[in-house]
C-alpha cells in the first residue's frame, strides 16, 4: 500500500506574532488523538487490509459512479500504515500545529487542515492510479507547510529556511522505493497555499464575509475536482 509520510524538523514561531488566536492548540492535540484512536482500531482489527483501514483510506476509484463516496477525502488524513508513519505524521504536525494553530485560531486553523487533507486527496485523484489506495496526514500537513510559507511571506519574515524545509521533504516524497504518494503531498501543498493566501488577504474584520465565502469556495471547488467523474460519467 502506497503510505503518505512528511518529515520536518523543529522550525521557529517567534516571527508569526500579528494573528491572535488561542494559546493551547487544541484543535492539534484533538487531530492528533483521533489519528491515534483511529491507527489503535486499525491495528486490533488489522493495518493492512482491516475494515477500519478499509472503509477510511482514499482511491480515486472511490470517485466513480456506483462508488461515490466523496467523504474518504478527509477521512484519508486520520488513517496511517504504520507505527512509524502515523509517529512521523504526527510529530510534524505537532511542530506546525503549535505555530499555525495559536496564530490563526482554531476554526481557521481547522478549515486549513480540512481543506489542505481534501486537496491532497484531489491531487492523488488527478494524478495517480484509480485504484492506488493511499493512507495519512501528509497531504494535510504539507498544506500546513505551505500556508506557513505565505503567511509569513505576508508578514515580511524570514522564510529562507520554511523554504527549505519544504524544498526538502518535497524532494523526499519523490525517491523511488519509500512508497510515498507524492502525489496527494503535491495537492496539500497547492491546496495549503491558497488557503493562506485567502487568510492573508482577508485578514481585516470588514473582509472576515469574503474570507468565508472564498473558503467555502474553495472547498466546493476541491470537491467538485475530486468528482468529475461522477459528474462526467
Amino acid at each position: 500500500m502506497r503510505q503518505q509520510r512528511a518529515t520536518a524538523p523543529r522550525t521557529r514561531s517567534a516571527f508569526l506574532t500579528r494573528f491572535a488566536g488561542p494559546r493551547q492548540p487544541a484543535v492539534t492535540y484533538a487531530i492528533i488523538a483521533l489519528c491515534v484512536v483511529v491507527f489503535i482500531a486499525q491495528w486490533i482489527t488489522g493495518l493492512g487490509s482491516g475494515p477500519v483501514t478499509r472503509g477510511l483510506w482514499y482511491a480515486g476509484a472511490y470517485g466513480y459512479p456506483g462508488q461515490y463516496e466523496p467523504w474518504r477525502m478527509l477521512t484519508v488524513a486520520f488513517v496511517h500504515g504504520n507505527l512509524l508513519h502515523i509517529a512521523l505524521n504526527m510529530y510534524t504536525l505537532w511542530i506546525f500545529g503549535i505555530v499555525l494553530e495559536p496564530m490563526l485560531g482554531r476554526v481557521r486553523y481547522a478549515v486549513l487542515f480540512v481543506l489542505s487533507a481534501i486537496a491532497g486527496s484531489v491531487g492523488v485523484y488527478l494524478l495517480d492510479s484509480p485504484v492506488q489506495p493511499v493512507v495519512g496526514a501528509s497531504g494535510a500537513i504539507f498544506g500546513m507547510m505551505a500556508a506557513l510559507l505565505i503567511i509569513q511571506r505576508h508578514l515580511g519574515g524570514q522564510i529562507t529556511q520554511l523554504l527549505v524545509l519544504v524544498g526538502i521533504n518535497l524532494v523526499i516524497s519523490f525517491l523511488p522505493g519509500f512508497g510515498i504518494a507524492w502525489q496527494a503531498h503535491v495537492g496539500g501543498l497547492v491546496g495549503g497555499a491558497l488557503v493562506g493566501l485567502i487568510y492573508t488577504r482577508t485578514r481585516s474584520r470588514s473582509r472576515q464575509p469574503l474570507q468565508i465565502v472564498l473558503l467555502v469556495a474553495l472547498g466546493v471547488v476541491l470537491v467538485v475536482a475530486g468528482s468529475w467523474r461522477v459528474f462526467a460519467g
